[in-house]
């Protein structure tokens, strides 16, 4: 293992003159048995008598950040490595939330008694890189090998409620399976109200990384549903009983389709993790408001308006989960938005101007894409989208693929034809915009030519 991050082997060398033993631990042990490098490195130091001395120690390295030191931990960079210090400790439960803990540091705990703090078996590792010797007391690399996620304490596991979200997104990102007793052990905290102890922003934190991670999605979300967890998160605990048109969607409920959707999504991320977010979170709730428009008429299933009324169920949803405002404006037009591209195909470019006013064309498509593929098909499934790729052509040609175009027509422009700024102004820049977008005009000089013919039919 020391080869793949040699790059540490002056910081090991240097704390093992100090008779400091560093014991590689956690994630990057866990994706070296993966065949991954890790760039954010934890190390836990056995042997730290004097916390004082250690800082003296690491000086050579650069700043050491000690926002964690009453935690008994140090941070710095090193290199491309974001390296996390920390001495062997023990954690005990003392209040409500993911924070409520009384932490013990020790300089001679052996690291099977360290390790029996950590969540999962495979987050429980370690490595000796003086030694070069494995340290497994939990069997954690067993079961990576068999492709199980499985606490290594139920007795501590079930103290910290933020460990239920982690075991959701670690089942997607490592194509695991949960271990029997610790999805008992989740479904009891549920049950128990452990999910309303965590604040937003940790369970949002845990949602990104499900969403961003997940070569598929789908597995965890699965294991939320299975935890009995999406309550929580409604109304996705209500898409499995909202049914869908078996011609349209020979897949099944709102529910399958999502999760195939995702899955489809997961394929389409670019790697902008803002927007990667912002795409997966619309197609997570592109058809949120079919649980409250679904109608069934002549044997006919139909959800009327459910992308309309989606943008009021959506932000409910997200402004439980965020409070990242910016986000939310971006994911609820394309919830609105997101069964446009189909209809748009072949419509005129004035349409498609309108249509970039109002949304993102460039975020737009790909969430379109994952709803048309992320379905069954009765025959051969299609392998494009002839719909999307079309408009993609026509915005760029437009020069709207993501933004809309800019208005020609600004106050500045009813002021210098003598018009004095009152409360008329936006009504007058609204009709000219929207002209513009109905190409009335093409140019600058063509838009006054314009707006003096409309402001002479206006007066």
């Amino acid at each position: 293992m020391i080869k793949r991050y040699c790059a540490l082997l002056p910081l090991i060398e240097h704390l093992a003159l100090y008779k400091i033993t560093p014991i590689l631990v956690g994630g990057c042990v866990r994706d070296h048995l993966l065949g991954n490098e890790s760039l954010d490195i934890d190390i836990e130091l056995y042997g730290v008598s004097d916390t004082m001395e250690l800082s003296k120690i690491l000086k050579p390295f650069g700043k050491i950040n000690e926002v964690g030191k009453s935690f008994g931990v140090y941070k710095f960079r090193y290199g491309t490595y974001s390296i996390d210090l920390s001495l062997p400790r023990t954690e005990n439960k003392s209040a409500k939330g993911h924070k409520g803990f009384e932490v013990q540091t020790y300089s001679d705990l052996d690291f099977a008694t360290a390790s029996r703090r950590r969540d999962f078996t495979i987050n429980a590792l370690g490595y000796n890189p003086l030694t070069h010797v494995l340290l497994d007391p939990h069997g954690g690399a067993d079961d990576l090998r068999k492709k199980r996620l499985a606490c290594v304490d139920p007795l501590t596991f079930v103290q910290d409620p933020l460990r239920l979200l982690r075991a959701v997104q670690f089942v997607a990102r490592f194509d695991l399976s949960c271990d029997p007793h610790l999805l008992a052990l989740c479904k009891n905290m549920i049950d128990q109200g452990a999910l309303e102890e965590l604040p937003k922003e940790r369970i949002f934190e845990e949602l990104k990384k499900l969403f961003l991670l997940s070569p598929k999605p789908s597995r965890g979300m699965e294991l939320l549903r299975e935890m009995g967890a999406l309550p929580f998160f409604t109304p996705l605990d209500l898409y499995e009983r909202t049914p869908q048109d078996p011609f349209s969607h020979p897949e099944g409920n709102v529910w399958i389709h999502t999760l195939k959707a995702l899955d489809i999504m997961a394929l389409l991320r670019i790697g902008e993790p803002k927007r990667d977010l912002i795409r997966m979170l619309a197609v997570l709730l592109h058809d949120c408001a079919k649980p409250i428009t679904t109608i069934v008429e002549n044997e006919k299933i139909n959800a009327p308006h459910h992308a309309l009324r989606g943008v009021e169920v959506g932000q409910k949803f997200l402004e439980k989960i965020t409070n990242e405002h910016d986000l939310i404006a971006n994911v609820l037009p394309l919830i609105r938005y997101h069964g446009a591209v189909r209809k748009f195909y072949d419509t005129p470019p004035s349409e498609i101007l309108h249509l970039s006013a109002q949304v993102c064309i460039e975020d737009l498509i790909p969430v379109a894409q994952a709803d048309f593929l992320g379905r069954g098909f009765n025959g051969v499934s299609p392998i494009s989208f002839p719909a999307g790729e079309w408009l993609y052509a026509q915005a760029r040609e437009l020069g709207v693929l993501s933004s809309p175009p800019q208005a020609l027509i600004m106050g500045r422009d009813l002021i210098s034809l003598g018009l004095i700024p009152n409360e008329d102004f936006k009504e007058i820049l609204d009709h000219a915009y929207k002209a513009q977008l109905n190409q009335q005009f093409f140019t600058k000089d063509e838009a006054i030519t314009w707006l003096k013919k409309y402001l002479v039919i206006a007066l």
